[in-house]
């Protein structure tokens, strides 16, 4: 891989939303990131933690309206030419 990617999340205002983790994104500089068993990742945003053990993949939320970002940089051909989406976000019940 030549480049990175970072997921950031910002408040309804479009500003980062102030946290106890002083956390406002996540991505591939992200030394903390534990990957799943099988080498797929999850990432959890909201306002709880979702659990000490998978809290270094928690971007904080505020209750209520949030929004994501991602950002490719230095980005592979397929990305480019739009042949490649991100995984689609899942609400957690």
């Amino acid at each position: 891989m030549k480049g990175f990617w970072s997921l950031t999340l910002y408040n309804e205002h479009h500003f980062f939303h102030p946290n106890a983790l002083n956390r406002y994104s996540l991505g591939t500089k992200s030394k903390s990131l534990k990957p799943n068993a099988d080498g797929s990742l999850t990432i959890y945003a909201g306002a709880k933690s979702p659990g000490k053990d998978r809290e270094s993949n928690w971007l904080p939320a505020p209750n209520g309206t949030f929004s994501l970002y991602i950002r490719a940089y230095w980005a592979e051909k397929a990305i480019i030419e739009g042949k490649w989406m991100p995984p689609v976000i899942a609400v957690a019940k």
